[in-house]
C-alpha cells in the first residue's frame, strides 16, 4: 500500500524519532545526537545513534539504519503498512484508505488470520477439555510444563471429521475460507460429479501453531500420539503460509537471539520446545524440509553464524552435507554456518531431558565450521594413496570453492583447502599467501574463513574504469568480470530511478551480491525506500552520502556515466527494461553455474537423485537463457 507523501511527512513531524526509539532503547544525549546500545545486535559499547534533526537512526556496529517506520519494522517484525498504522494511531492521525482492490486483499488476509487464530483457540480449549486427556498425558510424558505448553500455544485436534468445521462456521467463518486456509479438506470432484463434504484436516493430533515473526498464527503442524502416518502433518501452502520462508519458534526465540547474538537450528518442533524450556530459547526449526535459501538468508539476518544441529549418525551427516551444499553459493563476509553433531542416538529433546542444558551447551561449543565440515565430508573414510586420488580430491575441493559467489570468501576457502592438502600430503602449499588460511582445525577454521572479509578494499578503486556500451546483448560483450559489472549497472539504474527500489523491493531483497560493498549499498537502498515510497533521486543520493556510501556512489556514477539508462532523465519504461535485463543475466549466470556443478556430480555418481538434480538445473538454465533472448529481441 502506498501512502500520500504529505501524510508520511506529517506523521514524521508529529512523532520525535528519539521517543519512538526510546521505548526500546535507553538513549543518552550526546551533542546533537542520542546514543545507546543497539537493539539489533548484542554489544557492550554504544554504537547506536539517533539524529533527530535529520530524522534517522544508525548503528555503526551492525549497519542498521532508517527512520521511525523502519525502526518499528525491524524492532517489532512489522511490514511497512503495519508500522505506519501503529505510529499513526499513536500520533492520532487517521490512516488514508487504500484503493478498493488493495482494501479487499488486506481484508481477506485479515479474515484468514482471524480464522487461524480462532482455530488455535479451539485447539487450546480442546487440550484442556475432556477429549484432550490423552494429549495432555502425551505432553506430560514429554516432560513439558504448563508454562511451556502455554508459551507455544499447544493444543489438540479431536479425532473427528467435523469438530473444527462446526465450531468455526458457527463463529461466522465461511467454509470456503477455511478450505483456503488449509484447515478443511474438500474432496475433488470425480467423473463430473461434485466432491464430497469438506472435513477437518487435523484429527486426533497434538497441535503446534506455526506463527510469523509477530506471533500471528499462519499455519499448524499436527503430531499423532501413537501409531499412524504421517507422524507429523503440516498445513498446505496458503496465502499466509509458505513453508520455505518460515521458521518454527521464531516469534518466541527472537528476543533471546538478539541478546545472545546466536541462533540454533534444530530439526523438529519438540526439539525447539524442549530447548526453550531448558533455557536455550534461541532455537528455531525448519518445517519438515531441509533449509531453503530463503531460510538461510533469514537466519543470517538474525545472527552471523547459525548453528545447525544434526543427528550424529549417517543420516544426520548426509543432512548436514545437504545444508552445506545449499549455503555454499550464498556465503558472504561475516556470514557462514556452524554444525553441531549430536551424540549417537540423541536429539536435542532427549539430550536436555537426560543430561540437562549443560550437555547441550557442550555440544554447541564443539560445533564445527563449514570449511571443517566440507573437508571431513570429502576425506572421511577414503584413501588418497595415489596421485590420481590426491588430484581428484584437490579438483573437487577447488570446484566447491568455485561455487562461492563472493570472491574474497571464495579465495580464502581455496587457500584454506590448499593448506589442508599440504598438511595432509606433506608437500609445499601451492596457494599464494597460505598463511592467510584458517589456523584452528576445529571450530576456528570456518570462523577464520568468514571473519573480516572485504576490509581495506577501496570501493572507488574497484569501480574505476572506462564506461561500457549499452543496450541488449551488448551488455554481455566485452565487459570484464560480469559478476561485478552487472550488479554495478543494476544498482546505478536503481539509484537513478528510486521508484524501482520501492516497486521491486522483494526482488532486490532476494539478491545476494558477491561484492560486499555493493551488497551493503543494495540493502541501504532497500531500507530507505521501504520507509520513503515517494523517494526522489536527490533525496536517495543525499541519504546514501549521509550514511557513508558517498565514495561508492561517486565510483558507480563515474563507472556508468556512458549508460543512458543510468541517467535520471531517462524514461521509467527504459530503466525498468534494463533492470529486468540485468536481473535476468544475473539469475541466468547462477543457473549455469548450478547446471555445470550438477553435470559434474552426475558424471561422478550417476544416481537417480543426481540425474533428477541435473535435469532440474538444466531446465532452469535453459529457461533463463530463453528469458534473456526474449529481452534481447525486444531491445533491438
Amino acid at each position: 500500500m502506498a501512502f500520500p507523501p504529505q501524510f508520511l511527512d506529517e506523521l514524521r513531524s508529529r512523532l520525535p524519532l528519539a521517543d519512538v526509539v526510546g521505548r526500546r532503547v535507553k538513549l543518552q544525549k550526546r551533542g546533537r545526537d542520542f546514543v545507546g546500545l543497539c537493539p539489533f545486535h548484542n554489544e557492550k559499547t554504544p554504537s547506536f545513534t539517533v539524529n533527530e534533526e535529520k530524522g534517522f537512526f544508525h548503528c555503526f556496529g551492525c549497519g542498521a539504519h532508517g527512520d521511525a517506520m523502519t525502526f518499528v519494522m525491524r524492532a517489532e517484525g512489522a511490514s511497512f503498512p503495519e508500522a505506519v498504522e501503529r505510529l499513526a494511531n499513536e500520533a492520532g492521525l487517521p490512516v488514508p484508505q487504500p484503493d478498493p482492490e488493495a482494501r479487499e486483499k488486506a481484508e481477506r488476509q485479515s479474515t484468514l488470520l482471524g480464522a487461524m487464530e480462532a482455530a488455535a483457540k479451539f485447539f487450546e480449549a480442546e487440550l484442556k477439555g475432556g477429549r484432550g486427556r490423552g494429549a495432555r498425558d502425551y505432553l506430560e510424558n514429554r516432560a513439558l510444563t504448563e508454562e511451556t505448553i502455554a508459551r507455544f500455544r499447544l493444543g489438540y485436534a479431536p479425532d473427528s471429521r467435523g469438530s473444527l468445521k462446526e465450531a468455526l462456521t458457527k463463529q461466522g467463518f465461511p467454509e470456503a475460507l477455511l478450505i483456503e486456509g488449509g484447515l478443511l479438506i474438500k474432496p475433488p470432484a470425480e467423473n463430473g460429479a461434485g466432491g464430497g463434504a469438506s472435513y477437518d484436516r487435523f484429527r486426533g493430533r497434538v497441535m503446534f501453531p506455526i506463527t510469523d515473526r509477530r506471533g500471528r498464527v499462519i499455519a499448524f503442524g499436527g503430531r499423532v500420539m501413537g501409531e499412524g502416518e504421517p507422524k507429523y502433518l503440516n498445513s498446505p501452502e496458503t496465502p499466509l503460509f509458505h513453508k520455505g520462508r518460515v521458521l518454527f519458534g521464531l516469534a518466541q526465540a527472537q528476543e533471546s537471539i538478539r541478546q545472545k547474538n546466536e541462533v540454533v537450528v534444530a530439526e523438529g518442533y519438540m526439539d525447539v520446545i524442549a530447548l526453550s524450556q531448558a533455557g536455550l530459547a534461541q532455537a528455531v526449526a525448519p518445517l519438515g524440509t531441509a533449509l531453503t535459501e530463503e531460510q538461510i538468508l533469514l537466519l543470517w539476518r538474525l545472527a552471523p553464524e547459525p548453528i545447525l544441529c544434526f543427528d550424529g549418525d549417517g543420516a544426520g551427516q548426509r543432512a548436514a552435507a545437504r545444508g552445506a551444499d545449499r549455503a555454499l553459493p550464498l556465503l558472504k563476509p561475516g556470514c557462514s554456518l556452524r554444525f553441531a553433531m549430536m551424540p549417537k542416538g540423541e536429539d536435542p529433546d532427549s539430550l536436555v531431558k537426560a543430561k540437562g542444558a549443560a550437555a547441550m551447551e557442550e555440544v554447541l561449543s564443539r560445533s564445527m565450521g563449514l570449511a571443517d565440515l566440507l573437508w571431513e565430508t570429502e576425506t572421511a573414510g577414503r584413501q588418497f594413496d595415489t596421485p590420481e586420488r590426491k588430484s581428484g580430491l584437490r579438483q573437487h575441493l577447488k570446484d566447491l570453492a568455485a561455487r562461492i559467489a563472493d570472491r574474497t570468501v571464495q579465495e580464502d576457502y581455496r587457500l584454506e583447502f590448499e593448506r589442508r592438502l599440504a598438511d595432509a600430503f606433506g608437500y609445499a602449499n601451492r596457494g599464494s599467501g597460505g598463511s592467510r588460511g584458517m589456523a584452528d582445525r576445529r571450530g576456528g577454521a570456518a570462523r577464520g574463513a568468514t571473519k573480516g572479509f572485504g576490509q581495506g578494499r577501496n570501493g572507488a578503486n574497484r569501480y574505476s574504469g572506462a564506461p561500457q556500451e549499452r543496450g541488449g546483448a551488448a551488455l554481455r560483450q566485452g565487459i570484464p568480470d560480469p559478476e561485478r559489472r552487472q550488479p554495478e549497472m543494476l544498482l546505478s539504474i536503481v539509484v537513478s530511478h528510486p521508484r524501482i527500489a520501492h516497486q521491486r523491493a522483494e526482488e532486490l531483497a532476494h539478491l545476494v551480491l558477491a561484492d560486499s560493498q555493493l551488497d551493503k549499498l543494495r540493502q541501504a537502498v532497500i531500507d530507505h525506500a521501504a520507509g520513503t515510497p515517494d523517494l526522489d533521486v536527490e533525496g536517495l543520493k543525499r541519504h546514501l552520502v549521509d550514511t557513508g556510501f558517498g565514495g561508492v556512489l561517486d565510483a558507480l556514477t563515474t563507472r556508468n556515466k556512458g549508460l543512458s539508462v543510468c541517467r535520471a532523465e531517462v524514461e521509467m519504461t527504459a530503466a525498468e527494461e534494463a533492470f529486468d535485463h540485468l536481473l535476468g543475466l544475473m539469475k541466468e549466470r547462477q543457473a549455469r553455474l548450478e547446471a555445470d556443478l550438477a553435470a559434474q556430480r552426475l558424471g561422478a555418481d550417476a544416481t537417480p537423485e543426481a540425474w533428477a538434480r541435473f535435469q532440474a538445473a538444466q531446465r532452469e538454465s535453459l529457461s533463463g537463457e530463453s528469458r534473456r533472448r526474449d529481452i534481447d529481441k525486444r531491445a533491438k
